[in-house]
């Protein structure tokens, strides 16, 4: 009886207690639940817990803050005055960081001098850095992490298996599973990551590759064959083959057997992934190039083609950042960008995507070690790379290489708003600003084909300066209300292609995640689906943080608001390389061009047919100290060819152009921009010819 009653009280006790246990396991209910770890996913933590909101991380990576904690030292910000809120908050801390001398462990910081930072005094909440370490950018996201106390949970891998993943209720997600079966349960969710993972999962729509140029009536989208805009082509001719002039001896490494194909067609092709990696050649703190596992010089067979050709621009995108370091990027036609081979990233398997990564770093290490060591390597070539290496105090789990691949896009949602060429250009009105972007409508190179001409070219490098920084709508990163109810993507957000170039820029991640907090929160306040937020709503609380929704702009001329008839840049007939850019302001439309000081014999003509009549004909240019002094331009008109000289260091005669005279003309008017001879950059901006009223 005395063993029964025992038996009885120990059952009971269990029986009472297994309740309390399974309450205990039930996970809890987060107000926002965020995946992913790149710098959105933080700054979307810390804005949930601004608005008094509980918030998790969840991640499958170790390191927080993706591309900028991974290599991005040297940032691609654009205009900075479209930087605010907590993105701008993140480089006033890189700022603050860098004033303090323990930082400057190899290098005096007057030595590093004011690159890409505040200008010289500046200091307070203001002052900005826009070039780090990557452990310092590492650092500064864990420090936000901690002064916030967000919960981060590492190595957490979305379980996306068809069905398993993402629980759905009646259009909202009410939970998502990990790999390791673990699961988080939110009001809201928000996708962080590079690739898009949890909004597949949840069944928003996407799209991955290049869009058709008709598809949203673009100009840059799609098949880009025949367009150089910058130096990562192949400016003299090189043979593709194996055996050169024998094409049945098979294509060289590195280049794909697909046609040419015709410009603005679409296709499932993905601008390049590298590596960005911090190097250094400072040999306290270097470590040599390692040689790849199977490494294989015949694979860059093509690169000693191109050095015979006698390029040696090695060394352009080296750019410095503290400590004697770099933030190394792809530069050249065969350069650190492995192209073609990322095509199936964004819908492979974790393991898959794995194999793609370290066939990328395998390409790459590869890449670094032949220069460097491969006795068929021009000798000044061989020199100069072997003084580099990798900075040994960085990525030091991971053998002073990058934990992070750039992902320059993947899956990019189809959401209630499409943001397009269009926008960025400023071609149209963007509607419900949540952030700006500002930085080049930009693509790298997709693939290496074979000309119709038998030699070897890259294609799809794009880069078009917007005019004014530009709005970026709230619809881009809401899906449609039939699709979810509780879903952000600040990432992988709504946009063509080529939109997508400019938008990827790691500031606006971090503006876009802060934004998308902030549209959940007040949508929890509201107890409604997130597309139901009143956009004044949203508007007024992201002004009162400091984020930065329109710009006036002082600094684009409208070619349509001048009198008479203007000639841009962008319609005049080029030969050489002239390169766009949008650094000196102001100018005329979206930018003007430069010869990039090259000593290579370079014409710009500017042409049109004009009425009977006195012209006033003005030559429109930013100033700067840098440029030539003696810039040829030859007029031709009615009396014939007036030929001058301009001095472009010179403010022009109301800060945007200089008059080359009243001239005559009766049907053709040619001005036409030689470089030869000159002593600095030429630029050119657009010619203006301005009836003058006969005496």
């Amino acid at each position: 009886m005395q063993n029964f009653t025992l038996a009885s009280f120990i059952l009971a006790l269990a029986l009472s207690i297994l309740p309390l246990r399974c309450l205990a396991a039930e996970p809890p209910v987060f107000d926002i639940v965020v995946y992913g770890g790149t710098s959105a996913a933080v700054t979307t933590a810390v804005q949930a817990k601004a608005m008094g909101k509980s918030v998790v991380i969840v991640c499958p990576e170790k390191h927080l803050g993706g591309m900028t904690s991974g290599g991005l030292g040297w940032t691609d910000s654009g205009d900075k005055d479209a930087i605010g809120g907590l993105a701008r908050n993140f480089y006033h801390r890189i700022w603050k960081y860098y004033q303090a001398d323990p930082a400057w462990k190899f290098q005096k910081k007057a030595q590093f001098g004011n690159k890409n930072q505040s200008p010289p005094g500046k200091s307070g909440d203001g002052a900005t850095m826009w070039v780090f370490e990557p452990h310092v950018a590492e650092s500064v996201f864990e420090d936000l992490i901690r002064e916030n106390a967000i919960p981060v949970h590492r190595g957490k891998w979305l379980d996306r298996t068809p069905g398993q993943g993402v629980i759905l209720d009646k259009g909202r997600i009410r939970a998502i599973r990990m790999t390791d079966d673990s699961l988080y349960r939110g009001r809201m969710f928000v996708d962080a990551t590079y690739e898009g993972d949890l909004m597949a999962a949840a069944g928003v729509k996407y799209h991955v590759g290049r869009e058709s140029n008709a598809t949203y009536d673009e100009t840059w989208n799609g098949n880009q064959v025949g367009i150089l805009h910058h130096k990562h082509h192949f400016a003299n001719p090189v043979d593709p083959y194996r055996t050169p002039g024998d094409p049945a001896s098979g294509l060289l490494p590195l280049i794909d057997d697909s046609k040419p194909g015709t410009r603005g067609e679409a296709d499932d092709r993905l601008q390049a992934y590298c590596f960005r990696l911090c190097m250094t050649d400072h040999d306290p703190n270097r470590m040599p190039f390692p040689k790849p596992e199977g490494y294989d010089p015949a694979r860059y067979e093509l690169l000693l083609r191109v050095f015979a050709t006698g390029w040696r621009e090695l060394f352009e995108k080296y750019d410095p950042i503290p400590n004697f370091k770099t933030d190394t990027n792809n530069h050249g036609p065969v350069s650190s960008d492995f192209l073609g081979a990322n095509y199936d990233y964004p819908e492979a398997s974790y393991e898959r995507r794995a194999g793609i990564v370290r066939e990328h770093e395998k390409y790459q290490k590869g890449l670094l070690y032949f220069m460097a060591n491969e006795p068929r390597v021009p000798a000044d070539v061989r020199e100069a790379v072997s003084k580099w290496g990798l900075a040994k105090d960085e990525f030091k789990d991971n053998g002073h290489w990058p934990h992070q691949i750039y992902v320059r896009e993947a899956r990019r949602m189809l959401g209630r708003y499409v943001m397009t060429e269009h926008d960025c250009l400023d071609k149209k009105a963007t509607p419900d600003s949540i952030g700006m972007g500002s930085y080049t409508v930009d693509s790298h190179n997709v693939r290496r084909y074979v000309t119709p001409e038998g030699t070897v070219q890259n294609e799809g490098d794009i880069g078009v300066p917007t005019p004014r920084p530009y709005e970026i709508a709230l619809g881009s990163i809401l899906p449609h209300k039939n699709q979810c109810e509780n879903l952000l993507v600040p990432v992988c957000v709504s946009a063509s292609h080529i939109a997508y170039g400019s938008i990827r820029m790691e500031p606006v991640f971090m503006i876009l995640g802060q934004s998308a907090a902030t549209v959940a929160a007040l949508a929890i306040d509201r107890d409604s689906a997130l597309q139901d937020v009143p956009y004044d709503l949203i508007k007024k609380r992201l002004l009162a943080d400091g984020q930065v929704l329109e710009l006036e702009d002082t600094k684009t001329v409208r070619a349509t608001k001048l009198p008479g008839i203007v000639i841009d840049d962008e319609a005049a007939k080029l030969t050489g390389d002239w390169k766009r850019s949008n650094a000196n302001r102001p100018f005329v439309e979206s930018g003007y061009r430069h010869n990039g000081n090259s000593k290579e014999p370079m014409t710009a003509v500017f042409e049109t047919k004009l009425p009977a009549g006195l012209f006033d004909v003005r030559f429109y240019y930013p100033p700067n100290s840098n440029r030539a002094t003696n810039v040829a331009v030859n007029l031709r008109h009615a009396g014939g060819i007036t030929k001058s000289r301009l001095d472009q260091q010179e403010k022009p005669t109301d800060g945007l152009y200089t008059s080359l005279g009243n001239y005559r003309f009766d049907g053709e008017a040619v001005v036409t921009v030689e470089t030869r001879g000159a002593d600095g950059f030429v630029v050119i901006d657009a010619v203006q010819f301005v009836p003058v009223p006969e005496p």
